[in-house]
């Protein structure tokens, strides 16, 4: 079911709800509730110590409870979780810390607002010891610094990895008819070519079954082959300069666009398929392959087509190798809060207890120890695939700016939706792009 709203968090989900783990409007008055109590004062409205208010989204307040739960026993805290929908947090963050008078000691930070709240959140440094870094993956470890500081601790974070359905790729018939149209064994693809190979292979419309989705409504999926090319970035370099355009881009989006025009592998509709409609595909045995964000793994149905017929690999790669978009989201507090040092307290507590999060119902965590716990247990065979992606060294996280999410709804989804049309030039579609894109950042 497709959503009104094309843009997606830097998880990957839609906004407003693509995981159904939003708050509802109550949540919104009892954050207003909240504001209104603390007198112009940071602080979640109370001088007392042993308190802490924590602006948190849907899915954070699910994936926070069983820490919040820990940090109560252990100190005597209680840390209220007040629930926003995604633009409604959004919007509370970004008033209520340029006003100076925030109703929250601690804020749960999507990835991409990092550059546009720099300046307002409190350095966080000290917590970033060697051990943390070390423990941290590399990408997660670059978004959270902003003009030379810490000023976000992940605490959960995903990536696209490959899922398959393994009733096909394991069926005996099907091997051995692959192999010898290929030449190479049938197992889950590696590189662009494998990909594209396998998805051609599946690719049968009168059963109803395609190789794989290609998604026009959403950019990370592209941007993950942009860096599994080689490019230095996605669409901006370290300095911010536009390489749109790049060979690498160009590289990646050929791969990508022709998947659905020259190879004719996914369903109809490429342009206006998202993540809720790529999701619904393979789960009800549609597409073969879908590159999907890890998490989903444990969420199939239990009444899907392809329960219990699901295998889990790390992303594909490029001549760079494997590489994925990270989708992180960080802990802060406001600088100069009322209560910096309890907030600072739970934010560590957060990182030392984060594997407690990877038993609730969206099951991610930020720590690579925390998935390596996890990865050889039964029902945790994305986890694997997860940490392989994550911890390739072409994985990058988005650019560091404050035009991104403009550059992503005005720029890069119309660009793919135009490259997802047969005898598309998709060179001058991307110096289109770079043109677009420098009137924004200029």
């Amino acid at each position: 079911m497709a959503l009104p709203d094309s843009r997606t968090t830097a998880g990957g989900w839609r906004r407003r709800g693509f995981l159904g783990l939003t708050a509802g409007a109550g949540a919104a008055a009892l954050l207003g509730t909240a504001a209104c109590g603390a007198g112009g004062a940071s602080g979640g409205g109370s001088d007392d110590d042993k308190t802490l208010t924590l602006a948190c989204e849907g899915g954070g307040k699910t994936e926070l409870q069983p820490v919040v739960d820990k940090f109560a026993q252990a100190t005597g805290v209680a840390v209220t979780l007040v629930e926003l929908p995604y633009e409604g947090l959004f919007n509370r963050l970004t008033s209520e810390l340029s006003g100076g008078r925030p109703s929250f000691d601690v804020c749960a930070v999507d990835a991409v607002w990092i550059p546009l709240l720099a300046g307002k959140l409190a350095p966080l440094d000290d917590l970033f010891t060697d051990a943390v870094k070390t423990d941290l993956f590399p990408a997660l470890v670059q978004e959270a610094q902003a003009d030379g500081h810490f000023i976000g601790m992940p605490v959960w974070t995903n990536s696209e990895i490959l899922f398959y359905r393994k009733d096909l790729f394991e069926d005996p018939k099907e091997k051995a008819a692959f192999a010898r149209k290929y030449g190479y064994p049938l197992a889950p693809p590696t590189t662009w070519q494998q990909f594209t190979d396998i998805a051609v292979f599946f690719t049968r419309p009168e059963q109803k079954l395609y190789g794989t989705d290609v998604k026009g409504a959403v950019e990370t999926e592209w941007l993950a082959h942009v860096l599994q090319a080689g490019s230095p970035g996605v669409v901006l370099d370290d300095n911010g300069g536009v390489i749109v355009d790049n060979a690498q881009h160009l590289a990646a989006l050929t791969f990508y666009a022709d998947l659905n025009n020259k190879h004719k592998v996914a369903p109809a509709g490429a342009a206006q398929t998202d993540w809720n409609a790529a999701q619904n595909l393979f789960n009800q045995g549609q597409t073969a392959m879908t590159r999907f964000w890890a998490h989903a793994y444990r969420q199939i149905p239990a009444d899907a087509k392809v329960a219990g017929k699901v295998g889990a690999a790390p992303m594909v790669g490029g001549t760079a190798g494997v590489a994925g978009i990270p989708g992180p989201w960080y802990l802060s507090a406001p600088k100069g809060g009322a209560k910096a040092d309890l907030a600072k307290q739970f934010i560590k507590a957060a990182y030392d207890d984060n594997a407690l999060s990877v038993e609730t119902t969206l099951g991610l965590a930020a720590r690579k120890s925390a998935y390596q716990q996890y990865a050889a247990k039964p029902g945790y065979e994305s986890f694997g695939p997860l940490l392989a992606t994550l911890n390739a060294g072409a994985t990058r996280p988005r650019p560091a700016s404050p035009h991104w999410q403009r550059i992503v709804d005005s720029v890069l989804v119309p660009t793919i939706q135009k490259a997802l049309t047969p005898g598309a030039d998709y060179a001058a579609l991307l110096k289109a792009a770079r043109t677009q894109i420098e009137g924004i950042v200029k």
